[in-house]
């Protein structure tokens, strides 16, 4: 099984700095009004809360995480009867509850290693979707033509954060072609006192043909499937697979 326990997630001192990525978040909008007609929704892998600060005005919402880390940061932002964070596993957690829309986002579904893991997480979908529901997840695509490798030289940007100021911050990254895993490494380093906190990952990517598999394996419908988180329809050389499907069960 993949360790969803890695350092990137499971750090308070790495964590503090997740909310300052730097990069919109089209995802989070896209989910937003996919809730639109949601009155429940469960987020598998919520990381700090971001969707939840979106949503839980008028929605019962759930928000699962392995990452106690994380969950501190997202119980600061939002605590209100209509939101239970919960820190568990998405491929064994089961809820006495069944919910309108479940997401993955953030590429959460990547940090699944193998087919197995993948599998175990999309019949934790079908078992907490109401007949009708839906659900939506990315993963990147293996076959988009841009490079998976990055430098710290690439990738070195700056940000101010509320504690800690001026912030300096890189990732280093190594795909391998033969398990499709990328290994990667996320930096900060806190200008005024030269302190730096690092921590790692590692995520897999794997082909439409493979998903489409586990999800109808799984007994889950794909009502479209998408290229990015505009909209757009999934053509061989783009950069996202995101399957948004349905419950067909009565």
């Amino acid at each position: 099984m993949s360790n969803l326990a890695e350092t990137l997630y499971a750090d308070p001192d790495v964590a503090q700095f997740y909310d300052y990525r730097g990069a919109a978040r089209p995802d989070l909008a896209f989910c937003r009004k996919l809730a639109s007609d949601a009155h429940s929704v469960l987020d598998l892998g919520c990381g700090t809360g971001e969707l939840a600060t979106q949503l839980a005005d008028n929605h019962r919402f759930v928000g699962i995480d392995p990452a106690g880390a994380m969950l501190d940061i997202a119980r600061g932002r939002r605590n209100d009867p209509l939101v239970e964070w919960i820190e568990g596993d998405a491929r064994t957690i089961r809820l006495a509850e069944r919910f309108d829309l479940i997401v993955l986002t953030g590429h959460t579904f990547q940090v699944f290693l193998t087919e197995a893991d993948q599998r175990a997480v999309i019949e934790t979908i079908a078992k907490h979707l109401k007949p009708g529901g839906r659900f939506i997840f990315d993963s990147r695509n293996p076959d988009f033509p841009g490079g998976k490798t990055r430098t710290k030289e690439e990738t070195l940007r700056r940000f101010t954060h509320p504690k800690h100021g001026e912030v300096e911050a890189w990732n280093e990254s190594v795909f391998d072609d033969e398990t499709q895993i990328l290994s990667y490494r996320n930096s900060y380093r806190v200008l005024k006192s030269g302190e730096v906190h690092t921590a790692t990952a590692r995520i897999r990517y794997t082909p439409k043909n493979t998903l489409a598999a586990l999800l109808d394996d799984c007994g889950l419908t794909v009502d479209r499937w998408l290229g990015d988180w505009t909209g757009r329809p999934l053509e061989p050389a783009s950069r996202e697979i995101i399957p948004l499907g349905r419950n067909t069960a009565s």
